[in-house]
């Protein structure tokens, strides 16, 4: 039976209650979780579509499923280079739909699919703990890479350039960002926002990002905060020396002051200042990758 690891829970939301509103807007989950919400005086970052081609798609998965993801684009033909935008537990919602626009806004076709379709909706659960244990610790990391494949061809079909493909992933999807750059050759880059490193091998997550640097193909850049509490900097520095000793290029930035999720403008956790400064490390790292 899938087990939900201490750290996991531990990083997602520190010191806060576990008790979310239900989830609110599209089929997508648009809305956010009471656990989750704005402290007060916060501004949640909103970011226009005017201009862009944005809204939800589906495209084909290998097994047949008619995978939901969101799309934010330039408007015109293209070919824009295409960056996969990995979700958080929470599922597309629409801090990650966001995310999105913002990236369009910078020229680039950026797909969010929702990885977790198959296995429920994060929406209709009322505790972090359970849409761990029910959702998130049912998923297989081999089904969430081909999900991946299949959206990064369907983005290749719909005015994305094959030849310049990014991923970035926050939390759950940081992990993910990890796994991919050593699973896909083709990919150009990934940015990964305080994902997990380590962890114990399961019949669902066979293979944890330290397990994987040999295979790791594309340059990362790992943005990841000094008080995380799931995410020790010791993980941080052991996951540095192993992509060195194996002449990976990556790079790390650790913010002192920062917890988990502190590019999430949705959430307590959130710091202005270091979440603009990893962004814009994000688009730099993205443009020296040739994307």
């Amino acid at each position: 039976m899938a087990t939900v690891q201490d750290s996991d829970f531990d990083s997602l939301v520190p010191g806060l209650p576990l008790s979310r509103r239900t989830f609110v807007g599209g089929s997508l989950a648009a809305g956010f979780a009471l656990a989750v919400q704005p402290a007060l005086g916060q501004s949640v970052v909103v970011t226009p579509a005017d201009g862009l081609v944005a809204g939800e798609i589906a495209l084909p998965a290998p097994d047949g499923v008619a995978l939901k993801a969101y799309r934010a684009q330039p408007a015109g033909k293209g070919p824009f280079p295409t960056v996969l935008v990995v979700q958080e537990i929470f599922g597309v919602h629409e801090y990650i739909r966001d995310v999105c626009r913002r990236l369009a806004r910078q020229g680039y076709q950026a797909i969010a699919p929702s990885l977790f379709q198959r296995q429920g909706d994060p929406a209709g659960i009322d505790s972090v703990a359970d849409i761990l244990a029910k959702v998130v610790s049912k998923v297989p990391d081999a089904q969430v890479l081909a999900d991946l494949d299949a959206t990064a061809a369907w983005a290749a079909a719909n005015g994305g350039d094959p030849a310049r493909l990014g991923i970035t992933g926050f939390c759950w999807g940081g992990r993910i960002t990890w796994l991919y750059a050593a699973h896909n050759p083709k990919l150009k880059a990934g940015v990964a926002w305080y994902g997990r490193l380590t962890g114990v091998a399961s019949a669902m997550t066979p293979q944890h990002p330290i397990d994987v640097v040999d295979k790791i193909r594309a340059p990362v850049l790992g943005l990841y905060g000094a008080k995380d509490q799931g995410i020790p900097v010791s993980d941080v520095d052991d996951m540095k020396a192993d992509l060195a000793k194996a002449g990976k290029r990556a790079e790390f930035v650790v913010y002192p002051d920062a917890g988990h999720a502190f590019h999430a403008d949705y959430r307590p956790s959130y710091r202005a200042a270091d979440a603009a400064d990893g962004w814009g490390r994000l688009l730099a790292w993205f443009k020296a990758s040739g994307l």
